[in-house]
């Protein structure tokens, strides 16, 4: 079973690899290595059998995720209770009615954020979320510093309708500013992408909660490198990319779960069982 470890100092217990969903309603301008088609309702539901089987509690949503938050809501109506939902604010899609191709817009202000967290409630079909992440335009400091994004989620929190916030980072200054401000920050972190490793440790000092994006670089890492094949349990991490990544991302003190997406029901169960042996001290990855 995937093991469980406190966000930061909040009481939310997450599954240390949680789902992520941007799959499960969003297919346009994305920079995954192959392109793939919507997945049923009936894929999703078998898929988060899956996961909760496995031990997995903690989903990873956004509104930028196009119907995502949807088909989550539709899925988890009798099992809401089971799962942590994490979503956020601040980026949202819009498909080109003419071309099918969608575009991001942003809004940090004060109205949107509270807007777009009571759509996430309706679309979730619940009365809480148990965390929201800005959505960061790659602006970070600015976001965090200069518009009404971070008072909001503040007010909202004190107000019972989420449970603890943070941001989706893209820069190592405004990951290490989330630290000290926050309840926990996403951050890219894979064999290739190491530049925000400070944030992971400061967090780990602030006892933050830290979320890692990227893990297996959109794909790219299983894509790309040319491996040989492995079972999911015999898995050598110096052979396999996959198990290597894994083992790599949970190196670190301060993480508390690694964020993976997929819709392919063997892969996922592979992954889960690769991210359970990754937590083993036997195949742990210096930094």
């Amino acid at each position: 079973m995937m093991p469980r470890k406190r966000l930061g100092s909040t009481d939310i217990e997450v599954s240390t690899l949680g789902l992520g969903t941007v799959k499960f309603g969003r297919n346009q301008n994305l920079k995954y290595p192959a392109s793939f088609e919507l997945p049923s309702d009936a894929q999703i539901a078998r898929l988060l059998d899956s996961a909760q089987a496995m031990g997995v509690n903690l989903i990873d949503t956004a509104p930028a995720y196009g119907y995502s938050e949807e088909r989550l809501g539709y899925a988890l109506r009798k099992s809401r209770k089971d799962w942590v939902i994490s979503t956020k604010v601040g980026e949202e899609f819009t498909p080109d009615k003419f071309t099918g191709q969608g575009l991001s817009h942003f809004d940090f202000s004060a109205k949107h954020t509270r807007f777009s967290v009571e759509r996430s409630l309706r679309r979730l079909r619940t009365d809480y979320l148990d965390l929201v992440l800005i959505h960061s335009d790659g602006n970070d400091l600015n976001i965090l510093l200069q518009t009404e994004v971070v008072h909001s989620l503040q007010q909202l929190k004190q107000e019972g309708w989420i449970r603890a916030f943070g941001i989706s980072s893209k820069t190592l200054e405004g990951g290490l500013l989330a630290a000290e401000i926050c309840d926990a920050v996403m951050v890219t972190y894979n064999p290739g992408q190491q530049e925000e490793a400070p944030v992971i440790a400061k967090s780990a000092q602030y006892r933050r909660g830290v979320l890692l994006k990227k893990v297996l670089a959109s794909g790219h890492i299983c894509h790309d490198a040319a491996a040989p094949e492995v079972s999911a349990i015999d898995a050598d991490s110096s052979a396999d990319p996959i198990q290597r990544a894994l083992a790599f991302a949970y190196a670190p003190e301060g993480v508390s779960s690694a964020i993976i997406g997929t819709l392919n029901e063997q892969h996922l169960r592979d992954n889960l069982l690769k991210a359970i042996k990754a937590q083993s001290p036997a195949v742990k990855i210096k930094e």
